[in-house]
């Protein structure tokens, strides 16, 4: 038996690992993936001379999917959790305090935007209750149409945007209501008679829980032991271009027959490969777009005063060309240990993609300047890597839960077949579990 995962980014390769666990040592797993190693966005590389992740730096802790993942491979002890300090808020040019008890950066009372939005815009917040309020059940727009609506577009931007963007690096503009902020629209759907309801609704109760993991050495620990555990093969550098049905199974180009296939690939080449068998799928994951953006991981000398906070997000229309700034060493215990300050400078939203044509040594440089005017310290890096992600992450518009719902029911029928990927239902690393998981059990039913 030979089993074909497309894409080996973290969806895949746990995919695979799943698929060894349920099917036993048998099969002949392949995993395979356009690009030059495996893991996707999740890469870590090196800065001063230690490792560090350059995409993702860390998964919701309130999910279950990593911790439970990282204890069956045996690497518990690599689970490091955040030093509980608040980033700040970087608009008008002052850095504010990050509004607290907010629903993704939605307040429920105007106090919670004191100082960040001006008074009409507070008035505005506290008067939302009084006014008419229409929404109709499964309907989908733009949060920030929502938001400006009934709270005005300083909270759009000021509060929204900067905490939208570090999820998808994309806007308020570019993200739907519907699949970015699903308790927010089941409260709604419900009947809420204001926004400041549903999002009171909506709101997660307070809790002493971490809201974020790491991994001590990087997430390159987490794709070694996946690689290791599904005793796959990996093929890199080889992109698949042609997908077909056979009489024994699947014809995966350049990779010959197979008898069952995980499409665990980004939407437009999910798209692509799926264009003659499964038209409507094809069209649904086509109208997907994707988001770009740069890391520019900076190591500074240990005694750099850096503001004692986990990070400073930037609003919408300020100077500035970074989007945020995680201040890696002040975030992560872990991290504080090393020899020099580390901070990672985020460049890129969804519809501007001038950054990924910079040279290293001006996004390095405006990295250091832009760090500089937010701190109000001088910055002088002793080294800089920079990592860019073309593509990196699926923008959630609106009407996308209806997109991910075409493309399943559109290849339900499919045999030995299943789709995965941060396109789907998730484009953070336990949503990604998830959906290897997922997939795996798909094909693991239908071939036992």
């Amino acid at each position: 038996m030979r089993i074909a995962v497309v894409g080996g980014g973290i969806t895949g390769l746990v995919a695979a690992y799943r698929l060894r666990a349920s099917l036993g040592p048998g099969p002949d797993i392949v995993v395979t993936d356009r690009a030059d190693r495996v893991g996707g966005v999740l890469h870590t590389g090196e800065v001063a001379g230690e490792p560090l992740d350059l995409g993702a730096e860390a998964f919701v802790g309130r999910r279950p999917e990593v911790p439970q993942l990282l204890r069956e491979l045996g690497l518990e002890t690599q689970l490091v959790l955040p030093a509980g300090k608040r980033p700040l808020l970087w608009s008008g040019g002052v850095a504010h305090s990050l509004p607290e008890r907010t629903l993704m950066g939605i307040p429920t009372r105007a106090e919670q935007m004191r100082g960040l939005v001006d008074e009409d815009t507070l008035a505005w917040i506290d008067g939302e209750t009084k006014r008419p309020f229409a929404w109709y059940a499964d309907s989908d727009i733009d949060v920030y149409s929502l938001i400006a609506d009934r709270f005005g577009a300083q909270v759009a931007k000021r509060s929204v945007d900067p905490l939208l963007g570090g999820v998808y690096a994309g806007s308020s503009r570019s993200i739907g209501v519907r699949a970015a902020l699903p308790t927010l629209a089941a409260a709604l759907d419900a009947g809420a008679p204001s926004l400041t309801h549903a999002v009171a609704a909506a709101t997660p109760p307070p809790s002493n829980a971490p809201v974020f993991g790491g991994i001590r050495d990087g997430y390159r620990v987490l794709i070694d032991a996946l690689i290791a555990k599904s005793g796959a093969r990996v093929v890199t550098g080889t992109p698949a271009t042609r997908l077909a049905r056979s009489s024994y199974g699947w014809v995966l180009d350049p990779f010959g027959t197979v008898d069952a296939v995980v499409l665990a690939t980004p939407a437009p080449v999910t798209a692509r490969l799926l264009r003659t068998l499964a038209p409507a799928a094809a069209a649904a994951a086509g109208g997907i777009e994707l988001s770009s953006s740069v890391v520019v991981a900076l190591a500074l000398p240990r005694d750099t005063p850096l503001p004692d906070n986990s990070g400073i997000l930037v609003a919408t229309g300020e100077s500035l060309r970074a989007k945020a700034f995680t201040l890696s060493s002040r975030k992560w215990p872990h991290l504080a240990a090393r020899a020099s300050a580390l901070v990672r400078v985020s460049f890129g939203k969804f519809g501007d993609d001038a950054t990924l044509s910079w040279p290293d040594d001006k996004l390095a440089t405006v990295a250091a300047e832009d760090l500089a005017q937010v701190t109000g310290i001088p910055i002088e890096p002793l080294g800089a890597t920079v990592q860019r992600w073309p593509g990196g992450l699926a923008q959630y518009a609106p009407g996308h839960t209806d997109r991910v719902a075409e493309i399943e029911a559109a290849t339900a029928e499919l045999p030995n077949f299943a789709v995965a990927g941060a396109y789907l239902r998730g484009v953070g690393v336990p949503a990604c579990v998830a959906s290897g998981d997922a997939a795996a059990r798909r094909i693991a039913a239908r071939l036992s």
